[in-house]
């Protein structure tokens, strides 16, 4: 009714179509309220079907489903079937091995050292902390963990709990990826389309994290709730940036997780103050500069069973970092320009490698090129040039 109120018309299968369910299970439905009154017959469709409309006591009852909730998508999930969905898709069940990590990390240059610990943390599908200097690569380790564990998984665009729905899937957090149509007349009931497929999500949280994305929000002119941030990435990976530089203090992010990591399982808080179990079923890795011993007590590293330091890159891994970007950034690759680099800028110096910087200077030798109509390419007073600009105050 909700829907009819907005669109002013449709079909019993535009109808069904927007509710995401078979036209068989609508049919009755409509029917019914045909019976009762609230909807007309405006006209019939070639498909012997009928075009519907909502009668003047049918808007005045819509018009109050409207003031209790806005929401008309597809029909909602129960809480139930959500939480047997994420037991069958859990991340601890994948076990993912040397391989899967492999092709996984196959557009980074991961020391084998580091794949060696960073394979049984991950197979875990539980909880590690990635710590070092800044520039080596851990937002970027952490970015790709989650397609070691497998391509896809199902999830219900909104859930129905005790008479609120809440929604679950997020265009701006989950990427859709559904099954191409077989076509046909079975094409529609291969999936119950009140689910759909995405890639397995990886949710960053930086400094913008507060408690209230951790928390079920409901707004107060829909009345429609939005799920938190780490019911959206179960079975996938929610990656804590810069841990420790958050908008929330790091004791009041340790206390709110502190149980749901070990456990499991969180509880939610709906808007009507009914508290409900749903899984912490995630692979939660916090990113950080800081040591975490200076971050965080004993209790919560207990919980924590993995902590990986990311190191700088050997000369050897710098070198090949610079053969590797030249790729990316189409710049032919030349050793003489790198060894001045390195033996000039570095090495006398005692600057340490990060392996960010190859593409980053490279970048600046590319603009630098473009600004000065010269062709693209190495040489030393480009990297000069690059140099005095990026290291100027650093």
């Amino acid at each position: 009714m909700r829907f009819l109120l907005n669109a002013g018309e449709a079909d019993g299968r535009a109808i069904a179509e927007q509710l995401q369910l078979p036209f068989r299970l609508v049919e009755p439905g409509l029917n019914r309220m045909k019976m009762e009154q609230t909807v007309a017959y405006r006209s019939s469709t070639a498909a012997g079907d009928y075009l519907y409309v909502l009668t003047e006591s049918g808007r005045d009852l819509a018009r109050r489903y409207v003031d209790d909730c806005t929401y008309y998508g597809a029909c909602p999930v129960l809480l139930a079937d959500y939480v047997a969905s994420v037991k069958h898709q859990t991340v601890e069940g994948q076990r993912p091995q040397k391989d899967d990590l492999l092709k996984a990390f196959s557009d980074l240059l991961i020391n084998p050292k580091m794949l060696e610990r960073l394979g049984p943390a991950i197979n875990s599908g539980r909880g590690m902390f990635l710590f070092g200097y800044p520039g080596n690569g851990k937002t970027s380790i952490a970015e790709r963990v989650t397609s070691a564990f497998g391509k896809y998984i199902w999830i219900p665009r909104s859930i129905f709990v005790d008479g609120e729905i809440m929604r679950v899937y997020d265009p701006m957090n989950h990427e859709l990826a559904m099954p191409e149509s077989g076509g046909g007349l079975l094409s529609d009931a291969a999936f119950d389309k009140r689910w759909v497929r995405i890639k397995r999500p990886t949710i960053v949280a930086g400094g913008e994290l507060t408690m209230e994305m951790l928390e079920v929000r409901r707004n107060p002119e829909s009345n429609i709730s939005e799920a938190s941030m780490q019911l959206k990435s179960n079975c996938g990976t929610l990656v804590i940036d810069d841990f420790g530089r958050q908008r929330m203090r790091v004791d009041e992010l340790l206390n709110r997780w502190i149980v749901p990591l070990e456990k499991r399982y969180d509880y939610l808080n709906m808007a009507s103050g009914k508290k409900i179990q749903v899984p912490f079923d995630q692979l939660v890795i916090f990113s950080t500069n800081l040591e975490p011993k200076d971050l965080v007590d004993d209790a919560f590293l207990r919980r924590i069973p993995y902590k990986i330091e990311v190191t700088n890159p050997s000369e050897a891994d710098f070198r090949k970092l610079f053969e590797i970007m030249c790729k990316v950034t189409k710049i032919p690759y030349q050793p003489g320009p790198i060894d001045y680099l390195i033996k000039k800028h570095y090495l006398p110096v005692e600057r340490p490698f990060r392996n960010c910087q190859p593409r980053d200077l490279l970048l600046q030798v590319r603009n630098y090129c473009l600004y000065h109509g010269k062709p693209v390419e190495l040489c030393n007073e480009y990297f000069d040039f690059a140099v005095e600009n990026y290291f100027s105050v650093m």
